[in-house]
């Protein structure tokens, strides 16, 4: 009996230990970038945003219908959306189907339009989303995100982080074409 329980009590502690090296094992072999969305395969969420700089003029959900649509999240105080956005002015030449749109998350849209004048303008449209609501319904874990919106307005593809030129040609471009095609 007594070294029935030291057995156990020596096999308790391992098998929790291996457990855990188990899922940390795998979790090696995971794609960081990959975080499944919600949203997939479902209409865009409803929404009203103002743009930037025409304060006056509102973008809605049915704005996304109709064009295959790059919605592109993303912040002036953000590095890597800094890193990705010389990516998205070189893709435009890519583009005869579908647009750009950016969403302003949590940021002035004083400092996006000085941002813009300095670095360029890859977007057809930029929706102001000072509160963050807009990127909390779509899912947005941080900047920048890219989702990729097909003709119905239905959410097919979320890219998490910095896109590369590697990613736009390998990845996002293509998922563009599928839908433009």
């Amino acid at each position: 009996m007594i070294t029935t329980r030291r057995f156990l009590n020596l096999l308790l502690p391992l098998a929790i230990f291996l457990t855990i090296l188990i899922f940390l094992w795998i979790g090696l072999y995971r794609n960081p970038r990959i975080i499944p969305s919600p949203l997939l395969n479902k209409p865009i969420p409803e929404f009203q945003a103002k743009t930037i700089p025409e304060t006056t003029r509102l973008l809605t959900n049915q704005d996304f219908i109709g064009k295959v649509t790059i919605l592109n999240v993303f912040a002036t105080w953000c590095a890597a959306c800094q890193a990705e956005h010389s990516v998205w002015i070189e893709s435009r030449h890519d583009l005869k189907n579908a647009q750009i749109i950016g969403l302003s998350y949590k940021d002035s849209s004083f400092k996006v339009m000085n941002w813009l004048k300095q670095y360029g303008n890859p977007y057809d449209q930029i929706m102001d989303d000072p509160q963050g609501q807009i990127g909390i319904n779509l899912g947005v874990y941080g900047t920048p995100e890219t989702f990729i919106i097909d003709r119905q307005g239905i959410i097919r593809y979320k890219f998490i982080g910095a896109v590369s030129s590697a990613d736009w040609e390998k990845t996002l471009l293509p998922e563009v074409q599928k839908y433009a095609a």
